[in-house]
């Protein structure tokens, strides 16, 4: 009989999926770093705590720590920022922390089902010309606008690999917001990164600046260009795509610890082979496919500032494309008028 009583008394607790979180600071204060293993962890690029969330114990290697001990720190910093098993229910809301970025515009906003999501990749490819840098320097005013407005209350981390980004326009488009020009420039921490190698660099040793200046949007424009310059040929595929992976999955991984939008562009190539349907596709392949959370394809009208914006993947979104333009003021809706105009000219 008490047996019967115990298990029912068993099925009736609830299981404990997330653990209490514990507060670390500075990753000195994580159990088992010393002053000396910190020093070797920051020239490894770690930090801060939430950047040691996100890593690998084999990552860890070079630091000269045992594998159990390169567990032990990696767990005591995920249990600090709450990483668990966690019940659905939980995870629903959890969801509610993923924040939204507007575009700019509120048509490429609405198939994006409310503007670009924290946590994840966003990816934008298409020909030259095709508006992606310009979607980019947007979101770098956008960003430090108020959740009121579509913003994120942030400043942005621009990762520069092809010398595409003007203060110019991001004076332009700031007037247009009615921001001031001088506040928002200084919200926009800037790197130009020389090859494949230093753009990893950067990235690598992005987490205390990240923390340091509240960045709430990461943009690598564009993501393949020194990949694509630099590794020539068949036989340089392979590690290619390791490095890709690599770069991808610390941008997700700095996105997810500081509850940033990640942005990257990517260039395309044509496949003179496809005879039905888009010959243009972007680079980096699986790797970068499967990285990308959401991917939109952008490209030119017939004619004028306007550009077609096709979500092509997604989560958990359907399909969809909607034309935007841009302008002098930066990504604009394209209006009633000029739609009706447009289709006329057709």
């Amino acid at each position: 009989m008490s047996e019967d009583v115990d298990a029912e008394s068993h099925e009736a607790e609830p299981v404990e999926t997330v653990s209490p979180k514990k507060k670390y600071e500075f990753i000195e204060d994580l159990p088992g770093v010393g002053p000396a293993t910190a020093q070797k962890l920051r020239e490894l690029g770690y930090h801060t705590v939430e950047s040691l969330a996100m890593a690998t114990a084999r990552e860890l290697e070079p630091v000269g720590v045992s594998e159990k001990k390169s567990f032990a720190i990696i767990g005591a910093a995920r249990s600090a920022i709450g990483i668990s098993f966690v019940r659905a229910d939980e995870l629903y809301k959890m969801r509610q922390t993923v924040l939204r970025l507007t575009s700019g515009s509120k048509a490429l906003d609405g198939i994006l089902d409310g503007g670009l999501e924290t946590q994840t990749i966003t990816e934008f490819y298409g020909e030259y010309g095709s508006g992606k840098s310009q979607i980019c320097h947007q979101l770098c005013v956008n960003v430090q606008l108020h959740p009121e407005r579509g913003g994120l209350n942030g400043a942005a981390l621009y990762v520069d690999t092809e010398n595409t980004f003007r203060l110019e326009r991001i004076v332009q488009m700031a007037k247009h917001l009615g921001l001031d020009p001088e506040q928002v420039v200084k919200n926009i921490i800037y790197a130009e990164a020389y090859t494949s190698d230093h753009q990893m660099f950067l990235l690598e040793n992005a987490d205390e600046v990240i923390k340091a200046n509240n960045v709430k949007l990461i943009i690598v424009d564009s993501l393949t260009a020194h990949f694509r310059s630099e590794y020539v040929g068949r036989e340089m595929l392979a590690p290619r795509q390791q490095k890709l992976n690599k770069h991808m999955h610390k941008l997700i991984g700095l996105a997810r610890a500081f509850n940033a939008v990640a942005v990257v562009t990517n260039q395309v190539m044509a496949k003179p082979d496809v005879f039905f349907g888009d010959a243009v596709h972007p680079i980096g392949g699986h790797i970068v496919g499967h990285t990308s959370h959401t991917r939109v394809y952008l490209r030119r009208a017939s004619h004028g500032p306007v550009r077609i914006a096709r979500l092509v993947s997604s989560p958990y979104l359907p399909e969809g494309e909607e034309i935007l333009k841009v302008t002098e003021n930066g990504i604009e809706d394209v209006s009633e008028e000029e739609k009706a105009s447009r289709s006329r000219g057709r």
